[in-house]
Order: structure tokens, then sequence, then C-alpha cells
């Protein structure tokens, strides 16, 4: 069974089922391992260019409205 968002799509057919953003094979994790080694998010696109940065913002977007409704 595959699961699909407008950012992230999962499937075992794709990297295991690893989230990854749609339409590519980067991982979500990946992006949250440069953010957390202290890189930009320039310097992830630069790696990854398959990954838009409206998808970059969209996931982070999201993710910041799960926080918030986790607390609220």
């Amino acid at each position: 069974m595959s699961k699909h968002s407008s950012v992230i799509s999962s499937s075992p057919e794709i990297m295991g089922g690893t989230p990854v953003f749609v339409g590519t094979r980067v991982p979500v994790q990946t992006l949250l391992d440069y953010l957390k080694a202290g890189e930009s998010i320039d310097d992830f696109l630069d790696g990854f260019p398959t990954v838009s940065r409206e998808q970059v913002i969209a996931l982070l977007e999201e993710a910041e409205k799960q926080i918030v409704r986790m607390v609220a």
C-alpha cells in the first residue's frame, strides 16, 4: 500500500517505503539531516536538484502545523 501527500510519498516500490519527496527518490530524512548539520536549504537543493524549493517549504510548513497542533 502506498501513502501519498502533496509533498511526501511512501511506497514499497520506491526506496523500500522510505518517505521521499513526491516525484523523486530523495528521502525526506536527507533534508532533516542537512538542516540538523547546519546546512542551508540552498545547500540541500544544490545536492538534490530533483527536489524543488516549493516542496521543501511545503514540507516545513506542514511540519510546523503538526507541531503547533500537538501543543495546542
